[in-house]
């Protein structure tokens, strides 16, 4: 089993900064792409960044120079600096994670999601 938790949300005024963190927990072999979405209310899940095991990073265009994912492989966990937030950015976050993990004699590889954390940009 496999448990994804972030934390981090909460309410920040315009222009302000959060920090997510979402820690990845469990019988894992391998801790692999690790992502975060968002989904706003009536719309669509979306990526917002992403980044390999290696650290190589994308992100979406809507917060690129404002938000940076960062991971720690020793600790299962990724980061979600925002930074220069904006009221268009509330939603609720989501961690992704492409991991392998150990089921008895057998490896099953497949993604994990969290359950989220919201994210409010208000004045």
């Amino acid at each position: 089993q496999v448990q994804l938790m972030e934390s981090g949300g909460g309410l920040v005024q315009p222009g302000g900064s959060l920090r997510l963190s979402c820690v990845a927990s469990g019988s894992i072999f391998s801790n692999n792409a690790m992502a975060w979405y968002r989904q706003a209310p009536g719309k669509q899940r979306e990526l917002v960044a992403g980044i390999t095991r290696d650290g190589s990073t994308n992100y979406a265009d809507s917060v690129k120079g404002r938000f940076t994912i960062s991971r720690d492989n020793a600790q299962n966990t990724v980061y979600l600096q925002m930074n220069s937030l904006k009221p268009e950015d509330t939603a609720v976050y989501y961690c992704n994670a492409d991991i392998a993990a150990v089921d008895g004699d057998y490896l099953t590889r497949r993604d994990y999601w969290g359950r989220g954390t919201q994210v409010t940009v208000s004045s």
